[in-house]
């Protein structure tokens, strides 16, 4: 999420950055203040962003580090009409408040001239110390030691006042508002952008989107879910009730205006006409486990299904393989996002068989990122991002079908099918044991 943010806003990882990847503090390289406001604007991640005046693996370090930060980018807050106060935080690690004050008397040698105002200072600066991330193994001492003037806070604020217990229209797999504003932040959603997602289901993934400036639309072949009708998922809840749909989603957020349709359509055969349309494609396909994988059938399948909504609206469905679905998200991305744009959408993995070889490719989209969420001991889900690097050809659509780098064709003895039908049916089976 923050690489994201980064490439948006401007900036990048310091040099100076440690290689610790399990580590809670990185070292930004931000060209200025007002960027750094802007990424956390936007990012759910992060808790706070500082201005690092110094840093070091010791005490000693750190008072090194502050002794030549340069005094001319210090002075501007320390001057004597000014207010201030200093926090400490450490990671993994509780601290007396009369250790406290020892580390805080420390700072005796920087120049503060201002007063101190614990209730409402015009500047706060924060030391911030490493314990590691294991719990049961702390050390005495910090690995790393940190000294700052607070920028801003990031939006973690957003997980609640988003969340979905308390929205309006909610379906058995709506988005986790945290993931949601991640995946926006993913795809690097802005204002006046056109985001889409083909299976909208409630519309969880337009809100985040919507939140950050972007008109948004959906579609989705559930005709009850689209228009809001038949069974409800709240509990103590037997049907949906007239308004419930994705527009008063919006509507509950104020963000009804960013709103701008969503469609009872067949993900599997694309409605749009040719030509890019999205700055942003960004999904949660259906994994067949609590949420049916369908597509429109042929005449031939017919006679072997038929559904009915609730207001006689009679479609015909066929099962919808899910290395098919990926496929064809692939593809839509490929011909229907603009250059530069990004796909962002959820993979399910087994774990014990998981190599890098499972994520779909294609050679218009270029792999940006790939996250893991873990869902138990072998089964996880992976965040997967791609960026449009290259012009979607009708002629070189199926050019990449039957190399072993790219998703093969939907042949029985497709290595993806079979193992996509694996994950699906061993996910199933753990959801079934937990709910026993």
């Amino acid at each position: 999420e923050i690489t994201s943010l980064l490439s948006l806003y401007g900036g990048q990882f310091s040099s100076e950055q440690e290689i610790r990847v399990n580590s809670p503090f990185w070292i930004l390289s931000i060209p200025s203040e007002e960027m750094a406001r802007g990424l956390m604007k936007r990012t759910v991640c992060a808790k706070s962003v500082f201005e690092l005046w110094g840093h070091g693996r010791s005490a000693g370090e750190l008072y090194a580090s502050l002794r030549s930060y340069p005094m001319d980018k210090m002075l501007p807050y320390l001057q004597s009409d000014s207010t201030y106060k200093v926090h400490i935080h450490t990671f993994n690690k509780t601290l007396t408040q009369a250790q406290k004050i020892q580390k805080i008397d420390a700072l005796e040698f920087l120049p503060f001239k201002g007063k101190v105002n614990l209730k409402n200072p015009e500047h706060i600066f924060w030391i911030l110390e490493d314990y590691g991330m294991d719990p049961n193994k702390v050390p005495e001492e910090p690995l790393h030691l940190y000294f700052g003037r607070w920028i801003a806070d990031g939006q973690r604020e957003l997980i609640e006042s988003y969340s979905v217990k308390k929205r309006h229209f909610i379906g058995n797999t709506s988005m986790d508002a945290c993931l949601s504003f991640i995946m926006a932040n993913h795809g690097r959603v802005k204002p006046n952008d056109v985001v889409y997602d083909p299976f909208v289901g409630t519309g969880g993934l337009l809100i985040s989107s919507a939140h950050f400036g972007a008109y948004v639309c959906g579609a989705d072949i559930d005709y009850n879910t689209i228009h809001g009708l038949g069974k409800a998922s709240r509990k103590n809840q037997k049907w949906r009730g007239p308004d419930e749909n994705i527009r008063a989603n919006l509507r509950q957020y104020g963000l009804e205006k960013y709103y701008l349709d969503a469609l009872v359509s067949d993900s599997s055969r694309p409605v749009w006409r040719k030509g890019m349309l999205f700055d942003a494609i960004i999904t949660d396909p259906p994994y067949g486990i609590r949420e049916a994988t369908r597509r429109t059938a042929s005449q031939k399948e017919a006679v072997k299904s038929a559904e009915r909504s609730t207001e006689n609206h009679i479609f015909v469905s066929s099962n919808y393989h899910l290395s098919d679905i990926f496929f064809d998200l692939l593809k839509f991305a490929a011909e229907y996002l603009v250059m530069g744009g990004r796909l962002v959408y959820w993979l399910p993995i087994y774990r014990p068989e998981y190599t890098e070889d499972i994520i779909p490719r294609h050679p218009c989209l270029r792999l940006v990122s790939n996250c893991e969420q873990m869902l138990s001991s072998h089964t996880s889900r992976r965040l997967i991002t791609m960026e449009k690097v290259k012009e979607f050809k009708d002629q070189e659509q199926n050019s990449y079908l039957s190399d072993g780098q790219y998703l093969p064709y939907r042949g029985h003895n497709s290595f993806r099918e079979k193992y996509f039908s694996g994950v699906t049916k061993r996910i199933a089976k753990e959801e079934k044991d937990n709910q026993k």
